[in-house]
């Protein structure tokens, strides 16, 4: 009988190969959205980008300060790096007065200081509320983390207040410190956003009993019926309307506690008239009407970018060098290797064996003979 324990080490080891693809495609997606040659910086403040920040040259006591992706491997190579994902509206601080002892190497003519650029202790190293690093060496609970498209914070799933829903990668998070900084967007919450299991709870326990309770579910379903030919209206020139008012007109109302989930389109459904589009100028959240600022769209953009540019892969660059009849040879072997092993660790599931560094090494010297057969084989029939 096998127990708990080699349960999850042997699944984990067939998984292996499918979980390192899909490592290496979320990582490209977020790469290849960047131009990993040149400095950013004459872009001006781009609208989405992968940024890193420099513990070597920029430490903690002193000023934040944020690098591109070309600036990390041409002028950052070797430093202590943290990579912050993608931030938007930021323009490259590499080589400005904040770098006292580094000139930047790819664009050096650069403002002493970016003054609309925007930092977080994420450009020290931390994370969350809890301003811990990530990752935590001496934290041994498995959390994932989460970014928040307001602030841009990443927080860890157990401090965000509410159940994390299922599929939440294809939904928007906001946390509850930028919900409450902008009281209107509980109003749209109420309305558009996705439920969390906690936040119903609270709801049970604030009112009066179940039967009250889907009557308010039932009039906000009503509501909404109401309320959707305005939020058509509302796009036409002809007959202008705010849906936030309409909405808030509505009572429905939402616990206003935890960070708070949105479907996929949902910034379609925000009121983009003249007064609301003014209010989230003056609040700094115009990019939530662009549906194009989301992270998905920046990955698309660079999963496209990176389809249109296979030869910008460096293993499609090795290959371009060599000919066709050894380009072939090269695919069809990794190919060949990549079955091998995932055939070879799933033998193991299936048998309830846990692999072990000996099997491992068995399965190369394996491969290492049937290479050494197969040239001798090539030597014997070219004689």
């Amino acid at each position: 009988m096998m127990s708990e324990e080699q349960t999850e080490q042997t699944v984990s080891l067939v998984d292996v190969l499918e979980e390192d693809e899909e490592l290496e495609e979320e990582a490209s997606a977020v790469l290849a959205g960047s131009d990993s040659d040149h400095c950013s910086y004459p872009q001006g403040y781009v609208k989405r980008q992968a940024l890193y920040a420099c513990n070597t040259c920029t430490p903690k006591g002193g000023e934040a300060a944020g690098v591109c992706l070309a600036c990390s491997y041409k002028c950052h190579e070797g430093h202590d790096l943290f990579e912050l994902y993608t931030k938007r509206n930021f323009r490259c601080d590499c080589g400005n007065r904040k770098f006292t002892e580094l000139q930047c190497k790819l664009f050096p003519d650069k403002e002493v200081v970016n003054s609309l650029n925007k930092y977080s202790h994420n450009f020290f190293g931390e994370y969350c509320t809890c301003s811990r690093p990530y990752p935590d060496p001496d934290d041994q609970v498995e959390d994932e983390m989460i970014q928040c498209v307001v602030c841009e914070d990443w927080l860890h799933g157990r401090h965000l207040g509410c159940v994390v829903p299922d599929c939440v990668e294809l939904q928007e998070m906001i946390c509850e410190s930028c919900m409450n900084k902008n009281p209107f967007l509980w109003t749209f919450a109420a309305h558009l956003a996705v439920p969390g299991e906690s936040v119903e709870e609270e709801v049970k326990e604030e009112t009066a009993g179940s039967d009250e309770l889907n009557m308010n579910l039932n009039q906000s379903e009503k509501v909404d019926d109401v309320i959707e030919p305005s939020c058509k209206r509302s796009r036409r020139e002809t007959e202008p309307s705010c849906r936030l008012k309409e909405l808030e007109a509505a009572g429905q109302k939402r616990v206003q506690s935890g960070a708070v989930f949105w479907p996929s389109a949902w910034r379609s459904k925000l009121c983009s008239c003249s007064s609301c589009q003014e209010s989230l100028s003056e609040a700094g959240l115009s990019f939530l009407l662009d549906e194009l600022d989301t992270v998905l769209a920046y990955e698309n953009k660079g999963k496209n970018s990176e389809q249109r540019q296979p030869g910008h892969d460096p293993l499609m660059s090795a290959l371009d060098n060599l000919n066709r009849v050894q380009q072939l040879e090269i695919i069809h072997g990794y190919n060949d290797m990549k079955t091998e092993l995932k055939d070879f660790l799933q033998r193991f599931a299936a048998e309830g064996k846990v692999v072990t560094p000996d099997d491992i090494r068995q399965f190369f010297e394996q491969q290492q003979s049937r290479k050494r057969r197969r040239v001798d084989a090539g030597r014997f029939y070219s004689t």
